[in-house]
């Protein structure tokens, strides 16, 4: 059972993470669906495309699976995090430019290692849900604060339109 729901699990993350790119666009950049999809390019909005899904599947294996599903499951979520910012800064650090492709690659990468993690990891009993509820909650208020207020640092800024934030690219978007 552990390894079909990891698969699906997998597949789920992988579509709901993609079609994510594209929803607050298609939603007519309403404010609301910011808060849970990407409402630009940074790095930071692209987390939303893993974090949110897999938060959904947190939530089901949760049912399914042993007491620390949520611990094991969020730690898997914080491997595949670390891993789309890491990669995207060290490539774009050596060559200069980000390449769509590897982008969209290094999701789907994290996405396996999250799911590896979980799988490897489901067993493990020495894990606390409240702690990780605690960090999940974090990072939602995190994603929802950081959209409408954006610090000014590298991992918030669109490289499109070289803007921090929902409030700059409305502007953007109504001035234009």
């Amino acid at each position: 059972m552990k390894i079909k729901y990891n698969i699906i699990a997998f597949v789920v993350i992988g579509v709901l993470g993609t079609i994510s790119h594209f929803i607050y666009e298609w939603s007519d950049f309403n404010r609301v669906i910011g808060y849970f999809f990407a409402i630009n390019e940074s790095t930071w909005e692209h987390l939303k495309l893993l974090f949110f899904p897999m938060l959904i599947t947190i939530i089901i294996g949760n049912f399914l699976f042993n007491k620390n599903y949520i611990c094991i499951k969020s730690k898997g979520l914080i491997w595949g995090m670390i891993f789309i910012v890491v990669f995207f800064y060290t490539y774009t650090g050596i060559l200069g430019f980000n390449i769509p492709i590897l982008d969209i690659g290094s999701f789907i990468v994290a996405v396996i290692i999250s799911e590896i993690y979980t799988y490897k990891n489901i067993d493990n009993n020495s894990c606390s849900n409240k702690v990780w509820i605690l960090v999940l909650l974090i990072f939602i208020l995190s994603f929802f604060i950081f959209t409408f207020n954006t610090p000014k640092i590298g991992i918030f800024k669109d490289p499109v339109t070289e803007s921090y934030g929902i409030k700059e690219k409305e502007r953007n978007f109504l001035s234009n």
